[in-house]
């Protein structure tokens, strides 16, 4: 009996060790830093993360957007500049960084935290006609 109290023990572990960041964890963890991020084995983008709760984005290709971050529901969302709805996501602390799944559809992107590249490059605004 003790063995099967002591697996089902076992078994209740990765649920525990699942348990998502909380705002006061992913500011600790974020603020003042510039994270990159991959998903199934690709680069996927880079987000500084400035005071306040302040952020700036960028699918690395040179257009940053602006934005901040709040909690909600357990949740770390994202409002940009360009006016979509809150981008909500769940955020795990792992060995390798930080990973994080995409709360607001069914097809929850899974992103993972890579080694970056230096300074994150956001080229200015476009010109011309």
């Amino acid at each position: 009996m003790k063995a099967l109290i002591f697996l089902i023990g076992l078994l209740a572990l990765p649920a525990i060790a699942e348990s998502p960041m909380t705002a006061a964890e992913f500011d600790a963890y974020t603020r003042g830093k510039t994270l990159y991020y991959g998903t199934q084995g690709e680069r996927y983008g880079v987000e500084e993360y400035l005071p306040d709760r302040r952020v700036r984005w960028s699918f690395l290709d040179g257009k940053c957007k602006d934005g901040f971050w709040y909690e909600e529901a357990d949740l770390i969302c994202f409002v940009y500049e360009d006016g979509f709805e809150p981008q909500c996501w769940s955020f795990y602390k792992r060995p390798g960084g930080l990973s994080a799944r995409f709360e607001n559809s069914s097809d929850a992107t899974e992103l993972y935290e890579v080694e970056g590249e230096g300074e994150m490059l956001c080229l200015g605004p476009e010109v011309g006609v």
